[in-house]
């Protein structure tokens, strides 16, 4: 069996994040992912217009995945790869080469992102609409 691992903050749930996390689970047969909390958010500088808890509970409901985890650092990410003995880490290529360092755990692959939707461009949208 081939585990798959993604992160992400997974607000205002898109196409791309379908996107994302269909493709990540063709590259295995079990898809872990990791919801960015609302603290670890904070950390980076994001605030999330949904929940934590709420977004796991989205991503959890997604086919494609199999087990649903909180992100809670950065400096996690060496540990989930070896407690859930992960064979590929996958982000969106606007994170290449960012993650490089896994590559001494697991296979590293970097997605293309969908064209044409992100979650900033929906909250700027919002924004200019109100």
């Amino acid at each position: 069996m081939k585990t798959v691992i993604t992160y992400g903050t997974f607000d205002l749930f898109h196409i791309g994040h379908l996107n994302l996390l269909r493709r990540a689970k063709e590259l295995g047969d079990y898809l872990i992912v990791a919801v960015s909390s609302d603290a670890f958010n904070a950390i980076k500088g994001k605030q999330c217009a949904i929940p934590d808890y709420e977004r796991m509970e989205i991503v959890k409901a997604i086919k494609y995945v199999d087990k649903v985890i909180l992100e809670e650092s950065w400096d996690q990410k060496i540990s989930d790869v070896q407690k859930y003995d992960v064979d590929v880490f996958v982000m969106g290529d606007d994170w290449k080469g960012k993650f490089d360092f896994l590559k001494d755990y697991c296979e590293v692959v970097y997605l293309p992102r969908t064209e044409g939707i992100s979650t900033t461009q929906i909250k700027e949208e919002m924004k200019g609409s109100m």
